[in-house]
């Protein structure tokens, strides 16, 4: 059986994007049990409500919805348990120091297969306010408005 290449993306957390100005972006590696990685294979997972946090020197990646497999017996695994997250130190540091710095925070922004790996795109994230959601959501109109116009001047 060849090796799996390439990423195959399982879920994506729009709302993070909507909802927070992504400053700076992490590749992860997780930590799972052999039934989580059959739902993910699936494509069953949501990263909604999620988030990671550092605790004593580790990056943890809590509240991420991954449903029990269908096909599994008692070994199957807690929906939304706390999961580890595989970083360099370096960056374990970093992500630490800007979070107790204020105001900022780790989401999770996509969760995919890499080279047949799970992986998770973590962004370090400042909270938007309602009056930056709204500018960002006329500036995606005014672009899809200016590219639409193109496309019909070019035909």
């Amino acid at each position: 059986m060849p090796r799996e290449t390439g990423r195959k993306v399982i879920a994506q957390n729009k709302r993070a994007r909507h909802d927070y100005h992504v400053e700076d972006t992490f590749e992860a590696g997780l930590v799972l049990q052999g039934t989580e990685v059959k739902s993910l294979r699936e494509g069953r997972a949501s990263l909604v409500d999620g988030y990671a946090s550092i605790d004593g020197g580790e990056a943890w990646l809590l509240n991420v919805h991954i449903p029990e497999y269908t096909q599994g017996t008692w070994t199957n695994h807690a929906a939304r348990r706390k999961r580890k997250l595989l970083l360099h130190r370096k960056e374990i540091e970093k992500l630490a120091a800007k979070t107790k710095e204020g105001g900022l925070t780790i989401v999770p922004l996509a969760l995919y297969f890499k080279d047949g790996r799970a992986k998770v795109e973590i962004g370090l994230a400042r909270g938007k306010k309602d009056w930056d959601k709204r500018q960002s959501l006329a500036e995606q109109q005014a672009k899809r408005e200016m590219a639409r116009a193109l496309r019909h001047r070019n035909r």
